[in-house]
């Protein structure tokens, strides 16, 4: 993004997208029901949920191509549905499926989706080596599109919806089908792209991909949203699965009367120093934590680390989606 809409975002401070009550029925399929959220500027909006759970239609209806529906969007506070001309030269959007001419060479392709993007003649080329540069593909520029793997195309495909320098990017499932290695050659951009100061909006129903660079997660689940938060929102949502970790030195005596503690569930001893406590549902964590704390000094252990152990993202998941994938 240039200076100037970098300044522009940072004092605006209203969100980028809003979802206001957003239900999509398809015959009698209810893709999506009442679904509301915002997205700020500059964070990296992780959408994930099983496959089937309204992720596309969501976006879908974001980017203008579902127009029948219920509720509200909003784009950089205009409503879409009054404004989607305007809206679109700020979207910058890639979808799961995205058709090339594989007989072109990536540059003469780049160059037509500029055009069609409004972007003049003149700069062109250079811009299209900016974002090939940015892609981490900038040698290709001569290379037709059927001699590419797998991973340069959906990097090829990332370069196309960044063309117009968008203030928001949407990517459906980007991750989907690649290697490790283009993996995170993905993420990567997408980290560089919110750095830039751009908002990122992605879909995925692969945890790992969402927890490595989202700020912010909101999980879909049988087109309902059931949670929006950051990632230690959610797991401090939960307080089942919270557990104290106890570290003692090397040769010191180990504590296990903490059961009549309350708040304790049961004991776990993983070696000769470590100990991991399960608390309750209703556990008070910091009245317990003090607790364990006087007991550990009171009976002479030598403790080295008392950690809190938050449940774990996927854990967080699976209790919403029920284990779905």
């Amino acid at each position: 993004m240039s200076e100037l809409s970098q300044s522009d975002s940072e004092t605006n401070t209203e969100p980028i997208v809003a979802f206001e009550g957003v239900s999509k029925t398809y015959k009698d399929v209810q893709a999506l029901s009442n679904v509301s959220f915002e997205i700020p500027r500059g964070s990296v909006f992780g959408y994930i949920g099983p496959n089937g759970a309204g992720k596309t239609t969501t976006i879908k209806i974001l980017v203008g191509l579902i127009r029948d529906f219920d509720g509200d969007v909003y784009v950089d506070g205009r409503r879409i549905s009054e404004g989607m001309s305007d809206i679109h030269r700020k979207l910058g959007y890639l979808p799961q499926e995205v058709g090339f001419q594989n007989w072109r060479t990536v540059g003469q392709m780049l160059t037509t989706f500029g055009r069609l993007s409004g972007l003049p003649k003149t700069g062109l080329e250079k811009r299209v080596g900016e974002v090939l540069e940015l892609v981490t593909l900038p040698d290709v520029q001569d290379r037709r599109i059927v001699h590419l793997s797998g991973g340069m195309q959906q990097k090829l495909r990332l370069a196309q919806s960044l063309l117009h320098d968008p203030e928001l990017i949407i990517l459906d499932e980007p991750m989907s089908g690649l290697d490790p290695a283009s993996r995170h050659q993905v993420k990567s951009i997408i980290k560089r792209l919110s750095e830039r100061g751009a908002t990122v909006f992605f879909s995925s129903h692969i945890l790992s991909d969402v927890q490595d660079i989202a700020t912010l997660i909101g999980i879909l689940n049988k087109g309902q949203l059931m949670r929006v938060g950051t990632p230690d929102e959610l797991q401090s949502h939960f307080q089942v699965g919270n557990d104290i970790e106890i570290v003692v030195a090397e040769g010191s005596v180990m504590c296990s009367d903490f059961e009549d503690i309350p708040g304790v569930d049961y004991l776990e001893s993983t070696s000769s120093k470590r100990q991991v406590m399960h608390l309750t549902s209703d556990a008070d964590i910091d009245t317990v934590i003090a607790e364990v704390v006087g007991k550990l000094l009171s009976e002479g252990c030598q403790l080295r680390q008392l950690n809190l152990l938050k449940p774990s993202l996927e854990e967080v998941y699976l209790r919403y989606v029920g284990g779905e994938s």
